[in-house]
């Protein structure tokens, strides 16, 4: 789990694939959301392609997230490949499984086409969620910037400090048929994790709302993806303990709640999808150079810095031929979906809601995971640590990212 984080023990709850296809706007639209960690390189195209030959479309017509629960698997083909050719003694993903994976979710794929629903309307809905996510970000005692709130934090001081820049705003984005609803899409921005790492897979809080959700009225899908998250937690309202669990779930569960009874609803004319390129240079600092990660790979101690150097070698291999990747919008008129990739940090999200004005914008993260953490330029200045390894691109993409966002929110 989580890419060699821990490996299982036992199965605390199930990981499910939830998603939908859109037919009537050109070539059918693909949205996927699973309870996985990551999907990363070889393994994103992997999906992609098996899914769009499921639903009769193409890849770039594809959008896959990943909830980003890490009790629960990384996908990098090219990496879990690396380690084995390297007989690294450390291993990321099980090929596989990975694959049955896969073609499990293009069945469902192929079997949902099979029966359309016409959909007339579109619904729109949001509430806040009270004490569940922060900023990795807060001020120490000695007023130094520290980014150590982490999912669980014991540290008192930190979770005394403000909230800090967070999108305080479940989404909710529902279609219909008349006034019959069928579908719910939620989407809220923090690390999904209450705790993990002992073994036990889990959908965690998220899992657990969104399963209550949908027992509420189990006639209408109820999906839930994770937002650009990639510096929000819920550190400052979660110690770890295992009881703080069903407490996040609690809160997010009566915000999807809120947001479904503020839906307001407008017919649904027309639908255009669109996507724009994103290069993100790859990250090519001492200890990030192809020398440097292959040194890793056969000489760090622990397994997970091995998988680690294996991930970087992975994103190198197609970052180095100029790779682009797809930031892709579904265009609904009064609404907007994006998908952004890997751990966008939320300033994102909130940037791509400033440029949408007065259109309902929401924002997926956890697209193509490769890069790692995408942060804004002013983390590598105030120094946070977490980019010291989960992060493969070079400083700038804030640059990049907003740029791809301006080009993608104009009408």
């Amino acid at each position: 789990m989580g890419g060699g984080i821990a490996p299982v023990q036992r199965i605390d709850d199930p990981l499910f694939a939830h998603g939908f296809v859109l037919l009537g706007a050109g070539q059918p639209v693909v949205v996927a959301a699973l309870d996985w960690c990551e999907i990363r390189n070889d393994a994103h195209d992997r999906w992609r392609t098996v899914l769009a030959a499921a639903a009769e479309t193409v890849p770039g017509r594809v959008l896959v997230t990943c909830v980003h629960q890490h009790d629960a698997p990384i996908a990098d083909l090219e990496a879990e490949r690396i380690l084995q050719e390297a007989k690294a003694r450390a291993g990321i993903c099980d090929l596989d499984f990975h694959e049955r994976a896969v073609q499990r979710v293009a069945g469902a794929v192929r079997q949902a086409i099979r029966k359309p629903q016409p959909v007339s309307h579109l619904g729109m809905g949001q509430a806040r969620v009270e004490q569940v996510a922060s900023n990795r970000r807060y001020l120490g005692p000695d007023g130094k910037v520290s980014f150590g709130r982490t999912s669980a934090s014991r540290d008192s001081w930190a979770r005394r400090q403000p909230e800090g820049t967070v999108d305080p705003w479940l989404k909710t984005l529902s279609f219909w048929e008349g006034e019959r609803p069928i579908l719910a899409l939620s989407c809220y921005a923090t690390h999904p994790m209450s705790y993990y790492g002992k073994g036990g897979v889990s959908s965690d809080f998220p899992g657990l709302a969104r399963k209550r959700r949908q027992a509420d009225d189990p006639s209408v899908a109820q999906l839930y993806v994770s937002g650009c998250s990639g510096n929000v937690t819920a550190g400052k309202y979660n110690d770890g303990s295992a009881d703080n669990r069903p407490l996040l779930a609690d809160r997010l569960y009566r915000a999807m709640r809120a947001a479904w009874q503020a839906t307001r609803r407008q017919p649904l004319d027309a639908i255009v999808f669109r996507s724009l390129p994103l290069r993100l240079e790859p990250r090519n600092s001492s200890g990030f150079t192809v020398a440097d990660l292959k040194k890793r790979l056969h000489g760090d101690d622990r397994p997970f810095g091995r998988c680690l150097a294996a991930r970087g070698l992975s994103w190198r291999k197609r970052a180095d031929t100029g790779y682009k990747l797809d930031l892709p919008i579904l265009d609904f008129g009064a609404a907007q979906l994006l998908l952004l990739p890997a751990e966008s940090d939320v300033q994102f999200q909130l940037k791509a809601q400033q440029l949408g004005r007065d259109c309902f914008v929401m924002t997926m993260g956890y697209g193509e995971c490769a890069p790692g953490y995408i942060p804004i330029d002013r983390a590598w200045t105030e120094h946070d640590g977490n980019l010291n390894d989960w992060c493969w691109v070079a400083p700038g993409a804030e640059g990049a990212m907003t740029r791809a966002l301006a080009l993608a929110l104009k009408k």
